[in-house]
């Protein structure tokens, strides 16, 4: 029977060739939506994380929920336990503390409030790929009392590297404290919301602002974006019992998450909408290539062929179509998305962001299978009523299509 299927589903070459067209370009098209939404995922994540979140922070417990109200409460005094502890991990390719604190900037003719982190510059900067400079540059350890500034703070207050500005903050004790910065450059992160309000200095200019020798917040980037929760766990058991919490990447960035959760379900609805298109596509084919074929079934019927095996027949013989126009699809898909990406696909900067990026069609080894497994089960559930409907046949009535 699988044999007498394969000979079938090419009688009719032209019918066979306009239904694998139908099924290769579905198949296609969800690898290549597939593969840019994953590239959007890819980018979006990696552009969070070497912005400023890293791959995974470390705080006092409480810090998230309470720290902004009273920072001084959550302070890490003793910082080489936590870094040893981390540095000690698999995947942690390194570790940067940070001071954190809002304050006022001040330009000599205008205030505006911001937010600050005193950080390792050297660390940082390297860390930061996806913190572009706009102008000047990235900020030094020997840079003791230079500033690096958000675009959105630069244009608010005119400056440009070069200039000074003053910060103005509160200590954990209360009292007032300021310091005078030059400003060594103006930096561009993902997040244009961000850019608006954040100022860098170097951490020891952010504690002696600050009148503290502590910092906020330990930062961990690793060699391996995949390896996060695997590492987050191995940090959870290590530090929670001291009085830590770990977050990752991903819990932190809100906007990922929701971003995420849309793009899935534009492609999920993508997907629904391609299956549907399929399965009307072959249902004409297959309905026309029932009716001419009822003569056939009839005389197949009259020879003692079960109604049962007939419909199997019919069944076996668009699974085998459905098969081939899935792996046809995926070679189809698979070249166009290498083509694509080989050009690339200029993209404007997304909601909430400065930054434009050019993005690309990944292979992606589960859109793949779901691609074509997409196309296979559209042309079995194409061929599912008409072939129920050919196991019905009268046999008389049936035999009359061979006069």
């Amino acid at each position: 029977m699988l044999k007498l299927a394969f000979r079938n589903i090419f009688r009719n070459r032209l019918r066979t060739a306009l239904t694998l067209a139908a099924i290769i370009s579905g198949v296609a098209a969800i690898i290549v939506s597939g593969g840019f939404v994953e590239d959007v995922f890819i980018q979006l994540s990696e552009a969070t994380i070497h912005s400023r979140i890293g791959h995974m922070q470390v705080y006092r417990k409480g810090y998230l929920e309470y720290g902004k109200r009273e920072p001084s409460r959550y302070l890490i005094s003793d910082t080489q336990p936590v870094v040893a502890a981390l540095k000690s991990l698999p995947h942690v390719k390194n570790v940067m503390t940070r001071v954190n604190f809002s304050g006022l900037a001040n330009n000599g003719r205008a205030d505006l409030p911001v937010m600050g982190e005193g950080i390792e510059s050297d660390k940082e900067a390297s860390f930061g790929s996806a913190t572009t400079i706009v102008a000047g540059r990235q900020l030094k350890d020997s840079d003791a009392y230079g500033v690096v500034v958000g675009e959105g703070v630069a244009a608010a207050l005119h400056l440009r590297p070069g200039g000074y500005i003053t910060l103005l903050v509160s200590t954990p004790e209360g009292a007032l404290n300021s310091l005078e910065f030059q400003v060594i450059g103006v930096f561009r992160t993902f997040f244009k919301e961000y850019d608006d309000r954040a100022v860098r200095i170097p951490q020891a200019a952010a504690q002696e602002l600050l009148y503290t020798r502590a910092i906020h917040s330990i930062v961990v980037s690793l060699d391996d974006t995949s390896a996060t929760d695997q590492v987050v766990s191995a940090a959870r058991a290590k530090l929670g019992p001291l009085g830590f919490q770990v977050k990752p990447w991903h819990e932190l960035a809100e906007f990922y998450e929701k971003t995420v959760a849309l793009y899935r379900r534009q492609f999920g609805a993508l997907q629904f909408i391609i299956m549907v298109m399929l399965v009307l596509s072959v249902a004409s084919t297959v309905n026309m290539a029932v009716y001419e074929r009822t003569g056939e079934f009839g005389t197949m019927l009259a020879l003692g062929q079960r109604r049962r095996k007939l419909f199997q027949l019919i069944m076996q013989e668009y699974a085998l179509l459905g098969l081939l126009g899935g792996v046809a699809g995926v070679v189809v898909g698979v070249a166009l998305a290498a083509a694509i990406s080989s050009v690339g696909i200029p993209m404007p900067p997304p909601p909430g962001s400065n930054a434009d990026y050019t993005a690309s069609i990944r292979i992606v080894p589960w859109v793949l299978l779901l691609a074509m497994l997409t196309g296979s089960a559209a042309a079995v559930l194409a061929a599912i009523l008409p072939g129920r409907r050919a196991a019905k046949l009268e046999v008389v009535d049936a035999l009359r299509h061979n006069i």
